[in-house]
């Protein structure tokens, strides 16, 4: 039930402190909700947009995030982890100055537990553990963006308050540069020189923890989350020590709350470090492991099938639920992989066959799928059948999975365009092209992206289109020979109609724009405005 703002309770131990006065209200759940859903837009209208226009559609399940339980209750637990945290260090109290006193004398020192005066630390370190692809970083990020990252006070008193900072542990476990990471994100908040300060080459490492600490405190930071912890695993014995010891002392010296995000893989080196910063809090820490075939995935499921841009709409059936399941292991992120690859792969088979059909989505479809394109995470997806827990933390990133379903789409994206514009265009060259060009067109696009690995599928387009004007079909490399072979001479083409010509005569136009003028293609919304 939604509380209005008039209603809501105003607890006494929040209500003096400043820092905690400029935080959001406290959400319901239902606010908590609506806060943080991240659903695509969808209309059925979108079903009769050219293939490849539905298959920028299908991207915008890339960013899908539906809260269930877990993200709720984070939710919750991210709030009290914060608030809870600035009990101690009110700056209408003497203690955010003692603090601040406190953190003179490590400099001067060079030791982190100095102090010139005894303080409390009110503030908890938690862990969120959980297998890959099971939504940790999506789920933090969304709770994250519910607060303002920076709150400038100017009355009684003038300072920036950093209500929290996201870093990623490094993938060497280096607790230097996980230092140098946090100076950098100062630096982006506040534009200082805070790395070139503290994180110089010079710098040593315990220099530079008692800095961090001190910045942490200066800028009255509210949360410190350290993700993908579990590359801890990968640094040298002293050296996750150092790190391990450094974010205990955050918690229990300093006063600021640290919440560390990571893989079971990273249980081994944490377990101990966890229970020394959690102050008996009764927070506890969060463990996520894969969803059971139970109601909740049900839920998640039905939601999500909402989402088709085929022509037709599939029905979902307990055939379909199962197999979705059983390919995806109740691992969010690849059922909704799958989901946005089946769709891609029958949209994309029906538009290259020149076929119109309705774009079933069938059992067959997913498992084919699933064999296909989830090859690099085949022995994740075997653990998981088999629970077997050790093997599991042994997949700590599904990064090679993201950047292939990406690719994947780039291509479909700009085959489906350039194979459009070819078949849209009048002149007898084109249609030649269409019907026997395939393989000239696929290799211009190879030759393209290799070229700019950083462009878009669209911009992609615009360079293909531009390398056709001269394009010479592909041949196998010569065996390398000392004398420099002469280039053969090429034939200009010569018809007016012959789309190397129109793109070669656009004086001051793109290549795009010249075929465009000349009726060679169709104006990209044409169709849908009709």
């Amino acid at each position: 039930m939604t509380t209005n703002d008039e209603d809501r309770p105003s607890l006494p131990e929040y209500r003096n402190n400043p820092f905690i006065n400029r935080l959001p209200d406290l959400l319901a759940t239902d606010e908590s909700v609506r806060a943080m859903i991240d659903l695509p837009t969808h209309s059925d209208a979108e079903r009769r947009y050219p293939s490849h226009f539905r298959c920028h559609c299908l991207l915008r399940l890339s960013n899908y995030f539906d809260p269930l339980e877990r993200q709720i209750e984070f939710q919750l637990l991210v709030s009290m982890l914060i608030r809870q945290g600035y009990l101690g260090r009110n700056p209408d109290t003497t203690d955010f100055l003692h603090r601040l006193h406190n953190d003179y004398e490590r400099v001067l020192r060079k030791d982190i537990q100095a102090r010139l005066h005894p303080v409390e630390s009110t503030a908890s370190g938690i862990a969120m553990i959980g297998v890959s692809g099971i939504g940790k970083t999506r789920s933090v990020q969304r709770v994250l963006r519910l607060y303002p990252q920076v709150i400038r006070h100017t009355e009684p008193f003038s300072l920036d308050q950093v209500v929290w900072l996201r870093l990623e542990c490094p993938h060497k476990g280096s607790a230097k540069q996980l230092c140098i990471s946090f100076f950098q994100e100062m630096d982006r908040l506040f534009h200082e020189r805070f790395r070139a300060k503290h994180g110089g080459s010079r710098s040593s490492l315990e220099g530079m923890l008692i800095d961090m600490a001190a910045l942490a405190d200066r800028y009255a930071l509210g949360l410190l989350v350290v993700d993908e912890i579990q590359h801890l695993t990968r640094a040298s014995g002293a050296n996750r020590e150092d790190l391990l010891n450094f974010l205990v002392a955050l918690v229990n010296t300093i006063g600021i709350p640290v919440l560390i995000v990571g893989t079971p893989a990273a249980l081994p080196v944490l377990q101990g470090a966890l229970r020394q910063a959690r102050r008996g809090s009764g927070l506890g820490n969060l463990y996520w492991p894969r969803f059971e075939n139970d109601a909740t995935w049900n839920y998640f499921v039905e939601r999500m099938w909402r989402f088709q841009w085929t022509h037709a709409h599939t029905p979902l059936t307990d055939e379909l639920r199962a197999v979705l399941y059983e390919e995806s292991q109740g691992i969010i992120d690849l059922a909704v992989k799958l989901y946005m690859m089946t769709q891609l792969h029958v949209i994309l088979r029906d538009a290259m066959a020149g076929r119109d059909t309705d774009e079933r989505l069938t059992v067959a479809l997913f498992r084919h799928v699933a064999k296909k394109s989830f090859m690099l995470v085949k022995p994740m997806i075997d653990a998981l059948k088999r629970n077997d827990m050790e093997a599991l933390a042994e997949f700590d990133d599904l990064k090679p999975l993201n950047d292939h379903v990406n690719r994947v789409f780039q291509d479909a994206i700009a085959r489906l365009a350039l194979r459009e514009a070819a078949e849209t265009a009048p002149s007898p060259q084109a249609t030649v092209a269409a019907a026997d060009g395939e393989a000239t067109i696929l290799a211009a696009l190879a030759r393209a992206k290799s070229e700019n690995p950083g462009l878009g599928p669209l911009e992609l387009m615009a360079v293909v289109a531009e390398k056709l004007q001269g394009h010479e079909p592909e041949v196998p490399p010569a065996k390398p020979s000392k004398a420099r072979p002469k280039k053969a001479p090429t034939t200009q083409p010569s018809d007016p109609n012959d789309l190397r010509v129109i793109i070669a005569s656009a004086a001051e136009i793109s290549g795009y724009d010249a075929l465009l003028a000349a009726g060679a293609i169709k104006p990209p919304l044409r169709d849908v405005a009709a």
